[in-house]
């Protein structure tokens, strides 16, 4: 299998360049020529649709977020840091078929990154993306200890699969342990008195908003990750997590939500850690974006990320 041909290359225009030697950026810096990827730590990779999302009746628009992200993250600075990170943006993957056949065509090229030893960040689209990816880390390695930083559950029923049936196809398919599985950040409020008792039985664990709010997210995530051996992390990090007033391009908005502060801390946890595989964006929606907020603010989460990596 060539990942190159099951993706598109990144549009070079995103890559900002200040052609400053004192003031070297992220544009600057990544690079997206084929014969870069051996020697690459990290690699970017999109997933430029919202298919899952139409169908779970959510707002269309996630589908032009990566490239958005890009256009942000590609300005920022590099730090000292993430200076000796080899980083390599593979672009998107091929959004052509049905959701179903997009899943496949990502789960594979994820897997093919994992197995050349190279940590991932993904860029969605909608939350649908958990599926193919923590699907590809499980095939790569069993048993890994995956997060879900998200205002839902995303464990619905439903047929066919959409934005909110990930994680049930994960646990149904036992391609996740449900004991390894944490859903961070729900709103009680925005979730379902029948997907939480099926979580419950199934034995993961919940953690919602207002148990974590107001400065508790760093400890608790800390003793989470001391407590659990598990090889790999996968963390899903949906950006309608965050709340509103700082992330209002987002699929399904909230009023209430993680600050921006609590937001890159999450980022910053899940850069510490070592285990840590895959780290996912998704849901941004520039559609329904103010000045270009929420696509800044998850290339910032990017940027905290990498600089953690280190």
């Amino acid at each position: 299998m060539n990942i190159f041909n099951l993706t598109k290359r990144p549009n070079k225009e995103l890559f900002y360049k200040r052609n400053d030697p004192e003031d070297i950026r992220l544009g600057e810096k990544v690079k997206s020529e084929a014969e870069y990827y051996d020697e690459a730590e990290v690699v970017i990779l999109g997933s430029p649709q919202d298919e899952g999302v139409i169908r779970n009746r959510g707002r269309e628009g996630a589908k032009h977020a990566p490239d958005k992200i890009r256009g942000s993250f590609y300005k920022l600075t590099v730090s000292e840091h993430i200076e000796p990170i080899k980083i390599f943006d593979l672009g998107n993957v091929k959004i052509e078929n049905n959701l179903e056949d997009i899943h496949s065509r990502q789960e594979e090229v994820i897997f093919q990154l994992l197995n050349d030893n190279k940590k991932v960040i993904i860029l969605g689209g909608g939350n649908d993306i958990s599926y193919p990816d923590c699907k590809a880390l499980s095939r790569f390695k069993n048993n890994p200890l995956v997060f879900n930083i998200d205002s839902h559950f995303d464990v619905r029923p439903d047929k066919p699969r959409n934005s909110g049936t990930s994680y049930r196809m994960l646990l149904d398919e036992k391609l996740v342990n449900p004991k390894n599985f944490y859903e961070i950040g729900i709103k009680q409020h925005s979730s379902s008195t029948a997907h939480k008792k099926y979580l419950t039985k199934k034995g993961s664990r919940i953690y919602y908003y207002d148990e974590i709010s107001r400065g508790k997210i760093k400890k608790i995530l800390k003793e989470i990750l001391l407590k659990k051996k598990n090889k790999v992390l996968f963390w899903g990090f949906d950006i309608d997590s965050i709340k509103e007033s700082d992330a209002p391009g987002v699929s399904a908005p909230n009023p209430v939500g993680f600050s921006i502060e609590e937001a890159l801390l999450i980022a910053e946890t899940a850069g510490i850690d070592k285990r840590t595989k895959i780290f996912e964006i998704s849901e941004v929606n520039p559609d329904f974006d103010v000045d270009n907020k929420t696509s800044r603010l998850a290339a910032l989460i990017m940027w905290r990320f990498l600089n953690r990596l280190s």
